[in-house]
């Protein structure tokens, strides 16, 4: 979503004043009942992916029937109300407002993260090519459609093995595309995501790691660096950590035999 704003553009030797477009940013709030889960800010658009994929990181979901329903409250604008399968429980309340930078992780340690996963990351063969990792940037870029209105969104996509595109979401906070993209998986019935990548625009930070573990993704990839926790709770998870993807070269971090390097001629 975008919205037009009035901009004076200065440029060397001249000046006009005109609109610009820009990403829109608003707050989420997510209750079950009339128990408040959990606010964020958001670029509108994918909501119901938006909560599906953070519950998936949360532990509290795995698959689409662990969800029974959701829907946009008419009396509550930027409110979303979510029904849960019975015998699934709501994670635990945050108890404060997040932004659209990364918040806070619901696990405080590596080990609660590891202990907390449905999926056994460590036993996934999914090998990729140094090839195709190389060029899901550019694939991810392609599909950027606000981005290319705006320059100010971050992005999530979800790759096959192969390289082919499954899924891309842009969002102002990369934690929240990253959300989007699981949620649609999840509700396509794909999780596990067995087979998949996850590439990603930015860092990759140890709530990135959390999510893709969460969702039992064997790759994820960032145009930039990784933090030391995102790295350390990849290995210690079984997840491959690839870093600085970019002008056909790349660092990887942890469990590096996914990657098939061509040999050598």
């Amino acid at each position: 979503m975008t919205t037009r704003r009035p901009v004076l553009r200065l440029r060397p030797g001249r000046s006009a004043q005109r609109p610009d477009t820009l990403a829109v940013e608003e707050p989420l709030l997510v209750r079950v009942g009339d128990q408040v889960l959990t606010s964020t800010m958001r670029t509108p658009g994918h909501d119901f992916d938006l909560i599906a994929g953070w519950l998936v990181a949360e532990g509290a979901i795995g698959d689409r029937t662990d969800v029974a329903g959701m829907k946009e409250c008419i009396d509550e604008q930027n409110t979303i109300e979510v029904t849960l399968a019975h015998g699934i429980e709501p994670p635990r309340t945050r108890a404060f407002e997040t932004t659209s930078a990364c918040g806070v992780c619901g696990a405080d340690r590596v080990v609660d993260v590891r202990a907390s996963l449905r999926w056994r990351l460590a036993d996934d063969p999914t090998r990729v090519d140094v090839g195709v990792l190389s060029m899901l940037p550019d694939r991810m870029r392609d599909e950027q459609r606000v981005f290319d209105r705006t320059g100010g969104l971050h992005a999530a996509g979800l790759f096959a093995a192969t390289g082919a595109v499954v899924t891309v979401r842009e969002d102002v906070g990369r934690h929240n595309a990253v959300d989007k993209v699981i949620g649609s998986a999840l509700m396509a019935g794909l999780l596990p995501l067995k087979g998949h990548v996850l590439q990603v625009s930015g860092r990759a930070s140890f709530e990135l790691v959390q999510k893709a573990a969460a969702a039992g993704l064997p790759v994820l990839a960032a145009v930039s660096a990784p933090s030391s926790l995102a790295v350390d709770l990849a290995d210690e998870c079984g997840l491959t950590l690839v870093g600085f993807v970019r002008g056909g070269g790349m660092n990887v971090y942890t469990h590096a035999e996914r990657v098939r390097v061509a040999p050598r001629p």
